[in-house]
């Protein structure tokens, strides 16, 4: 089941870490706010000024960037967070250096986008770090020897394998499918496998920003995506990035078949939610609240997923179904954790039965549909139950959505399961290629945790805590390890980042509150909120005026959805 996460579909878009838009904003608090209000208007005052010198505002972007993307990563070793935080210091000067990229972005937006997209796929410090610096390499604003010399070995080979996986497509004449099938096969095998991710994750941000270009290069970057670099997503185990090249390629290749199917799906919408998320929680406090179920488990999760449209659209085609056949385009899989003891797989089994019969209770089942694969398992040791319920509601008609049941462990041996289905669609039929792959796979993963000393010991030795993650810049800016951040600490951060060192003595000025000439790490602390602060503003913003531009689209396209809806629909009938 092809499906695609609804958390995914809104674009990662970042513009300038603190918009110039927001320098003005702050401007009209005054001083008869509440007390809360009044303490924003401290944090946007300190800021602003900040940001009106060189060195404050190379310190924000670093602190802003440092803070997003570990955030994102999750867990991360002190060496992961040295390393990081060194490639973040050589890159942000380097790219503002730069001009303006094609596609309108500043450089150091389009490579902060590109390090996002690598946390979300939890990579480690030495490819976010590679991806921090593949713009400056490119523009020949840093060496691979320099990256080798300031930041390590492991990131300049990443960079250097990068470029080496970018050229692939210029080994063909002719990008048919045996070819573009070879090409996936040969990169799988001879290249470094984290570098060929961050080249998809470069190809994931071009196909995002690609609306510059005129319509036929549009369509040869598509095609090429399509034919390559999806497939390859599915067979490293990216999936959401997979899906959506696929989305992204089949609206620039097809824009009236896309706009068709896109209409479709968003009609299963109600007002400004996705149907998914509302059937979703209607499900899970229902399995919430049922006692029976409750003496069964400790934990239950419900995640919910879209059909992506390009996956949608091969439904149509396929015997020329109309839309009302495709049966899965809302899906559901719910995650049981039985209570721990000797029969916990039999309680785990019960669950399972005991959330169906709860599922029973809220839609009606289509027999016909259901799938046991727990009382018979597939070949391969897949175990899950499936089910497919009928959602109409009020007389208005809505296409079946399907739900899958299975406990923790299930999953994980479904996850497992699921790498022989993605090196399937990647062309990668043979047995042997696969165990290979998976060898090279899990090589590359340990070589880079033990590079990293990222291994997890039996008393988490240099992972980070919890409550340690608010001061990981603090730390790292302290280096002498008193508690404190001196003016020579912040001078020589400030010259790092290309500023002069004179703007540590007004930024010490700035956030040290007590006057002692130096930062406590509850005002270094402060500053942290105050950058959080900003950086919210930008991301609502620009979440507004994404969906102030889908809305437009949607109304500028209506008659022509209408018009094309017909002349499709008549001819899949036919």
């Amino acid at each position: 089941m092809e499906l695609y996460s609804a958390h995914h579909h809104y674009l990662l878009r970042h513009q300038d870490p603190i918009p110039r838009l927001l320098l003005r904003t702050v401007r009209v608090f005054h001083s008869t706010l509440p007390p809360q209000r009044c303490h924003r208007r401290c944090f946007s005052t300190t800021t602003a000024a900040l940001l009106e010198q060189t060195g404050g505002k190379m310190v924000v972007e670093l602190v802003g960037a440092f803070n997003e993307l570990t955030e994102r990563m999750g867990m991360l070793s002190s060496s992961g967070s040295h390393l990081l935080f060194k490639a973040l210091k050589l890159s942000i000067p380097l790219l503002h250096a730069l001009p303006i990229t094609p596609d309108g972005r500043s450089s150091l937006s389009k490579a902060l986008s590109f390090a996002l997209i690598l946390a979300d796929l939890q990579m480690d410090a030495e490819v976010i770090s590679a991806g921090m610096l593949r713009q400056a390499l490119e523009a020949g604003a840093i060496s691979i020897l320099e990256v080798r010399n300031q930041i390590g070995t492991g990131t300049a080979h990443l960079l250097h394998e990068s470029l080496r996986v970018m050229k692939i497509p210029t080994k063909v004449d002719v990008l048919d499918d045996d070819s573009a099938a070879a090409l996936r096969k040969f990169c799988l095998t001879y290249y470094d496998m984290r570098a060929v991710i961050l080249d998809l994750v470069l190809r994931l941000d071009i196909m995002r920003h690609l609306d510059y270009l005129p319509r036929y290069q549009q369509q040869l970057v598509a095609l090429e995506v399509m034919k390559i670099h999806a497939p390859l997503a599915h067979a490293v185990g990216a999936n959401w990035l997979s899906l959506e090249l696929e989305d992204l390629s089949f609206q620039y290749l097809f824009p009236n078949s896309y706009l068709y199917v896109d209409t479709w799906l968003r009609s299963h919408e109600t007002g400004s939610r996705p149907l998914v998320d509302v059937y979703k929680e209607q499900l899970l406090q229902s399995l919430k609240d049922d006692p029976l179920l409750a003496g069964l488990i400790v934990d239950v999760s419900v995640n919910g997923r879209y059909k992506s449209r390009y996956s949608t659209m091969k439904k149509l085609l396929k015997d020329g179904r109309k839309p009302e056949q495709v049966n899965d385009v809302l899906g559901l899989r719910v995650i049981l954790e039985p209570r721990s003891g000797a029969d916990e797989a039999e309680m785990g089994e019960r669950a399972c039965y005991r959330t169906r019969e709860v599922v029973q209770s809220l839609w009606k089942e289509m027999p016909h549909r259901t799938k046991d694969y727990i009382a018979r398992p597939k070949a391969n040791g897949y175990r899950s139950l499936h089910m497919a319920v009928d959602v109409s509601d009020g007389g208005k008609s809505r296409p079946l959505m399907e739900i899958q049941i299975r406990t923790q462990e299930m999953d994980m041996l479904a996850d497992a399961g699921t790498a022989s289905h993605s090196l399937y669609k990647s062309g990668l039929t043979n047995p042997e290629e696969a165990k290979r792959l998976k060898a090279i796979m899990m090589a590359a993963a340990e070589l880079a945790a033990f590079r990293l000393k990222d291994l997890p010991s039996a008393n988490h030795e240099g992972i980070e805590t919890e409550q340690s993650k608010s001061d990981r810049v603090f730390r790292l800016l302290d280096k002498n390890g008193d508690g404190r951040i001196n003016i020579e600490e912040l001078k020589e951060v400030m010259e790092e980042l290309g500023a002069p060192g004179e703007d540590a003595c007004e930024m010490m000025q700035l956030l040290d509150a007590n006057s002692d000439g130096s930062l406590s790490s509850d005002e270094f602390d402060l500053f942290q909120k105050q950058v959080e602060f900003m950086r919210n503003f930008e991301d609502r913003d620009e979440q507004y005026k994404t969906e102030l531009n889908e809305k437009l689209q949607i109304a500028e396209n209506n008659s022509l959805i209408q018009v094309y809806a017909e002349d499709l629909s008549g001819s899949i009938a036919n």
